[in-house]
């Protein structure tokens, strides 16, 4: 059985999907975007913020859930450009103190709304 996970503290889906989905002890986190979810716009600035953002959000949906990040087995990080992994990289390893999950990084050739990065991620119990 799934069941669908939403929070008000991160975006609202803009599209057909939903932020979660929590199936046979896995949550299956849609790839967050750096949208602030109080002002449903993207957050201006560098990848470091537009990471922070995505880190919040992607937080959010963890609690709601009854989970956290020492929970997340697996990211996918995705980038307008891979100059900006060392960037994105060093505000993501702030929420992953010991036994990070594994992760692939990949730059992509465009991104939704000319954002900077997205991360999918999947925790477990």
């Amino acid at each position: 059985m799934k069941k669908i996970v939403n929070t008000k503290f991160a975006p609202a889906a803009i599209g057909p999907y939903s932020q979660a989905v929590e199936a046979g002890g896995f949550l299956f986190i849609s790839g967050q975007i750096p949208i602030n979810p109080k002002t449903g716009k993207i957050v201006a600035g560098d990848i470091t913020s537009q990471t922070g953002q995505v880190m919040k959000n992607i937080e959010a949906i963890l609690h709601e859930a009854g989970y956290n990040f020492s929970d997340v087995v697996k990211s996918t990080c995705l980038l307008s450009n891979m100059a900006n992994f060392a960037e994105m990289n060093a505000v993501y390893g702030k929420y992953y103190h010991q036994d990070p999950p594994a992760r692939a990084a990949f730059a992509v050739k465009d991104l939704p709304l000319g954002i900077l990065v997205e991360i999918e991620t999947i925790a477990a119990k």
